[in-house]
C-alpha cells in the first residue's frame, strides 16, 4: 500500500500514467500552498494510500486521512459519514474519488457537512480516462458538467485546473495498450514496455504543450478544482448543528 502512495506521488517516467500523476501532484501542491494554513485541519475523504499526506503536513496542517476500514485516521461508515461533528475542516481533500461514488448527494452532502463554513473542497476526478474500477468507476466529466455538479451541491468553484489534454492523453492511452502486451513477452518484456513509456511519455509532454489552452480546458484528462461553500449553504450547514 505505501508502495503505491509512493509511486503515486513520485511517478517513474517508466510508468503508463506518469504525466498525469505528475502533474495531478503538481496541481494539487499548488492549490494547497493558497489554501492551506499552518494549524488547519484537512480531512482527505477518501484517502486510500495516503499518497497526499506529505503536502499538507509540509505545510502545517493537521491531516486525517479517512477510508473504510480501520486503518485510517478516521472511519467512514457504511452509509458514508466521517466520524467527527459538523463544521470539523478547514479544508476536504478528494483526489480521484468521485468517479467511483455511486450516489453524489450523500459524498459531497458529506463533504459540505464536514467544512467549516469558511472551509474549502480541494477535489480532483476525471474528465476523460480508461474505466478502472476501484471497485467500481461510475461517471467521467465534461469541465462544465462537473462545475454544474458541484454547484448543484452547494459548492462555488474558484478554480478548475485541467490536466493533460487530449493529444497527451490518447498517447497515454495508446502506451498503457501497449505496455499491457509487451510486459506479456518472456525476459525483454518489461524493459521493452519501459522504453515504450519514455518514449511516449516525452511525445506526450511535446504535444501537450502544443495543445491550444481552450482544447485542454474543455477536454482534459483530469480536473483538479477548487472550491467553497456557497454562503446560503455554508449558513445552513451551521445552523443545522447549532443547538
Amino acid at each position: 500500500m505505501r508502495e503505491n502512495a509512493k509511486r503515486r506521488y513520485q511517478p517513474s517516467i517508466v510508468d503508463t500514467d506518469w504525466l498525469v500523476l505528475k502533474d495531478l501532484r503538481k496541481a494539487i501542491e499548488n492549490i494547497a500552498d493558497e489554501v492551506v494554513k499552518p494549524s488547519m485541519k484537512v480531512i482527505d475523504f477518501g484517502c486510500g494510500n495516503e499518497p497526499y499526506r506529505q503536502v499538507f503536513e509540509k505545510l502545517g496542517a493537521r491531516y486525517l486521512g479517512a477510508d473504510y476500514g480501520t486503518d485510517h485516521d478516521l472511519a467512514i461508515s457504511a452509509s458514508g459519514r466521517v466520524d467527527v461533528p459538523s463544521n470539523t475542516a478547514d479544508v476536504v481533500l478528494s483526489v480521484q474519488v468521485l468517479e467511483h461514488v455511486r450516489d453524489l448527494d450523500v459524498y459531497l452532502g458529506e463533504a459540505r457537512r464536514l467544512l467549516k463554513p469558511d472551509g474549502q473542497l480541494v477535489l480532483s476526478t476525471h474528465g476523460t480516462w480508461l474505466y478502472h474500477p476501484h471497485p467500481e468507476d461510475h461517471r467521467r466529466w465534461t469541465r462544465q458538467g462537473l462545475l454544474t455538479d458541484l454547484e448543484m451541491r452547494g459548492f462555488e468553484v474558484v478554480d478548475c485546473v485541467p490536466i493533460i489534454g487530449p493529444l497527451a492523453w490518447t498517447l497515454m492511452v495508446r502506451l498503457t495498450s501497449f505496455a499491457y502486451v509487451l510486459r506479456k513477452l518472456p525476459i525483454v518484456g518489461p524493459l521493452l514496455a519501459g522504453c515504450a513509456a519514455v518514449f511516449y511519455n516525452v511525445r506526450a509532454i511535446l504535444e501537450d504543450k502544443i495543445t491550444p489552452d481552450w482544447v485542454r480546458s474543455n477536454n482534459a484528462c483530469v480536473y483538479a478544482v477548487r472550491a467553497r461553500l456557497m454562503p446560503n449553504t455554508a449558513k445552513g450547514s451551521q445552523e443545522s448543528t447549532n443547538p
